[in-house]
């Protein structure tokens, strides 16, 4: 996975999944979410470790499962760089609040990560295709 292989998050309406589950990412003590449209059709969000950053699921809201068997009418990204002193890390310069809406005519998942940095890095998760 890497920069050729992301896609745009709202790519994913119209589509329906068949599997969503959280999972390690392997990639650092980073979080992924796997999304499984068919055996050769697979998307993760995840993020990509970078040398003076972190980002991690913070929060998920809703039912994983209500993505699973209903096509996907609903996938917007919303951030917050609001300052929220007790949230930052002291050693952290940036940080960054990013929301991920995902829904279908069952529910709506919210997902929420976290993101800190010198304030050089990334601060948000990325949505890539899973090339196998």
């Amino acid at each position: 996975m890497g920069w050729d292989d992301q896609v745009p998050f709202e790519s994913m309406i119209g589509k329906t999944f068949k599997n969503v589950e959280r999972v390690d990412s392997g990639v650092g003590d980073s979080d992924a979410i796997i999304f499984t449209v068919s055996e050769s059709e697979e998307y993760a969000m995840l993020y990509n470790q970078d040398c003076c950053a972190s980002c991690s699921i913070e929060d998920v809201v809703g039912e994983l499962t209500d993505l699973i068997n209903s096509p996907i009418v609903r996938a917007e990204v919303n951030g917050s760089e609001e300052p929220d002193l007790a949230a930052l890390d002291k050693d952290d310069e940036s940080f960054t609040w990013t929301f991920y809406r995902i829904g279908t005519v069952k529910g709506t998942v919210v997902i929420r990560w976290y993101g800190s940095s010198n304030g050089y890095y990334s601060e948000s998760a990325d949505f890539e295709r899973i090339r196998r």
